[in-house]
């Protein structure tokens, strides 16, 4: 009997259609799976065919970076001269033109910290009077009088390194502060609870503006005579009690979502109250409350434009100043957008951060 001999062959590889994978199918899966997908993709199509060519043209084309008003004043595209010819105004104020060299070290300088901070595994003690360091040197660098600097007084400051005075230190301030306000409302003691809920509650019923204004205005008339306090530092007094506030409300939404049984384990161990919060509460609650939290501190940083009501020249008060000069009238869009695109980059990075915080707080749990 004679065996069939079959020749055995490799089976050939399938490979997907072509309109399933690659560009071709993810465009099939996102964009056109359905009719009304498609007709929504096609009508987004035909926005960004009208809106984004002339854009282009207008913001880089047809545009102008290093001339006057007057020239600027006969183009069709954007006058992106109003930035260059006064950036130094814009970015320092009025602060004198030949010592401007000092905020802008002094604003190199937390820009660094800040850079260095990012990393939690350089949050050590060293961090902290680096930090201390730091701060007296900006604020050698900005007010002088010591070492051979002029002194300048804080009435010229102004500009991009007031914006980041009021913000950062600011917002750096307001975070403690809410943390107590909001441990304070979960206190046992009524006297304690009750002020913590009577501040939080007439502080979160005010505007900001209000704020400033009695800051600004009110504040001073309750002085005794020849006393006062500079006008920077009401400001900066007003946005942390307005930011701390509204923190303190988020922070209690964080401790009010802990379970009883993180108390009871705690106080089993024998730790006292303070031990309990600092090592047991509050790095999960602060944790659970990031994203909210992050959203407060971004509203707050742009918030603190709202000083040019009380004639603080801040970043966006300072190009107020440029756009009332006659040359430059018109030509508030190319303005606005430098400003609105600086402010971008704040909250972005604070966003950002935000985030990368919250994966490395979730992987180390």
């Amino acid at each position: 009997m004679m065996e069939a001999i079959v020749e055995k062959k490799p089976a050939e590889d399938i490979k997907p259609p072509v309109t399933s994978v690659g560009v071709i199918g993810w465009m099939r899966a996102n964009l056109f799976n359905s009719w009304f997908s498609s007709l929504l993709t096609i009508i987004i199509l035909l926005v960004f065919y009208k809106t984004i060519p002339p854009l282009i043209r207008w913001a880089f084309i047809d545009s102008f970076w290093f001339s006057d008003g007057g020239v600027c004043r006969d183009a069709d595209g954007a006058c992106w001269s109003v930035i260059t010819s006064n950036f130094r105004f814009i970015i320092f104020g009025f602060y004198p033109y030949d010592l401007q060299w000092r905020p802008l070290v002094a604003m190199l300088i937390l820009f660094g910290l800040l850079f260095y901070s990012r990393d939690r595994k350089y949050w050590t003690k060293y961090l902290g009077y680096a930090w201390l360091l730091g701060l007296a040197v900006m604020g050698l660098l900005m007010k002088g009088g010591l070492f051979g600097l002029a002194p300048v007084e804080s009435t010229k400051w102004g500009g991009l390194p007031l914006t980041l005075l009021l913000s950062v230190f600011g917002l750096t301030a307001a975070y403690p502060l809410g943390v107590i306000l909001a441990l304070g409302r979960q206190s046992k003691m009524p006297a304690v609870k009750l002020l913590c809920v009577i501040y939080i509650e007439l502080i979160r019923g005010v505007p900001l503006i209000s704020l400033l204004f009695m800051g600004s205005i009110i504040f001073p008339l309750f002085l005794p005579e020849g006393i006062t306090i500079n006008k920077i530092l009401r400001a900066q007094i007003a946005i942390i009690l307005f930011t701390a506030a509204y923190i303190a409300e988020v922070v209690r939404g964080g401790l009010q979502g802990m379970s009883q049984g993180q108390y009871e384990a705690a106080e089993s161990i024998g730790l006292n109250y303070y031990l309990t919060m600092r090592l047991v509460i509050l790095p999960q609650a602060l944790k659970i409350v990031i994203p909210p939290t992050v959203s407060i501190l971004i509203s707050a940083f742009k918030d603190t434009s709202l000083v040019v009501i009380i004639a603080l020249f801040d970043l966006l008060k300072t190009t107020q100043t440029v756009l009332s000069n006659p040359e430059w009238l018109g030509f508030s869009r190319e303005a606005y957008i430098f400003i609105a695109l600086l402010y971008f980059l704040g909250c972005f990075s604070m966003a950002n951060y935000s985030r990368k915080l919250e994966k490395q707080l979730s992987r180390e749990n």
